[in-house]
């Protein structure tokens, strides 16, 4: 018996398969559902795994600042020379641990190019010497893990100050 017999014994044919066509789609619908929520807690399970540092990272950010500070302020006599070797070797120690986790620490070199995705402008400095729009001085070295701006580098940034 094909279709078309079946349609023509059964009165309830059409309401039968308009049932099944509603049923199917609505399988449709939980199947793409499900595939949608899987791929969803892989996506954050991923960024969770990448970004499980995120925290701890910022609350090292003040101690490295500390170490860079205070290696700036040890000055250049020979009674801080010590001093300053074992702080700029903390510091390093630091630094490579940061990198081998994913951390990366944004320095922007005088003369770059002023990127406000990295770089947050403290001050706008008239430089004659400099292009606008670029970086003349860093104030705070910024941090990024695994491409994730954590802290933008505070720099001084050449141009014409508006009054």
């Amino acid at each position: 018996m094909n279709e078309e017999q079946a349609a023509e014994e059964s009165p309830d044919y059409e309401a039968l398969q308009a049932k099944a066509d509603e049923n199917w789609a609505q399988y449709l619908r939980a199947a793409a559902e499900i595939e949608n929520m899987r791929k969803r807690a892989q996506r954050d399970i991923e960024n969770a795994h990448r970004y499980a540092l995120e925290r701890f990272v910022a609350d090292l950010a003040p101690v490295r600042d500390s170490l860079e500070m205070g290696l700036a302020a040890a000055g250049t006599s020979e009674e801080t020379a010590a001093l300053r070797e074992g702080v700029a070797m903390t510091l390093k120690q630091l630094d490579d641990v940061l990198v081998r986790h994913g951390v990366d620490i944004l320095n922007p070199a005088k003369g770059e190019c002023f990127d406000p995705e990295k770089h947050e402008a403290m001050q706008v400095v008239a430089d004659s010497e400099a292009q606008p729009d670029t970086v003349v001085l860093v104030v705070q070295k910024g941090l990024s893990l695994n491409g994730r701006v954590m802290r933008p580098a505070r720099v001084l940034v050449s141009g014409t100050p508006s009054t």
